[in-house]
């Protein structure tokens, strides 16, 4: 297992939870954190719980997500999240931004699982 992807996803659970625990107790987070941070998060944090479902049921420690499968995903949220949810519910708000992070987050997921271990 790459440990750079472990390390970042797990510190990426970690963020994205204090966020929600902080929005939830009505405390103040700059807009950028409040607004932002977690769609950027949630595409690494969603793909590497896949990843690890997926290499413990094929039992291939060194299985990888490929490009395609990672665009797809962000590609679904972006969908689901920006245009699908703001159409049928007042709660969910369109932003293009957020597209943008989601696909960002895509990247940043595929570098680090596809970074060369150190032998």
């Amino acid at each position: 297992m790459n440990l750079r992807l472990s390390i970042f996803c797990i510190l990426s659970l970690t963020l994205g939870t204090s966020v929600y625990i902080f929005q939830s107790l009505k405390l103040s987070l700059p807009r950028l954190l409040n607004n932002y941070l977690n769609d950027f998060l949630i595409i690494p944090i969603v793909l590497y719980v896949c990843l690890l479902f997926l290499r413990w049921s094929r039992n291939d420690a060194n299985f990888v997500l490929k490009l395609p499968i990672i665009l797809y995903v962000s590609a679904l949220y972006a969908f689901i999240f920006e245009y699908l949810l703001p159409n049928q519910l007042v709660r969910y708000t369109s932003d293009p931004i957020d597209v943008l992070l989601y696909f960002f987050g895509g990247l940043v997921f595929y570098l680090l699982q596809n970074k060369p271990s150190k032998a």
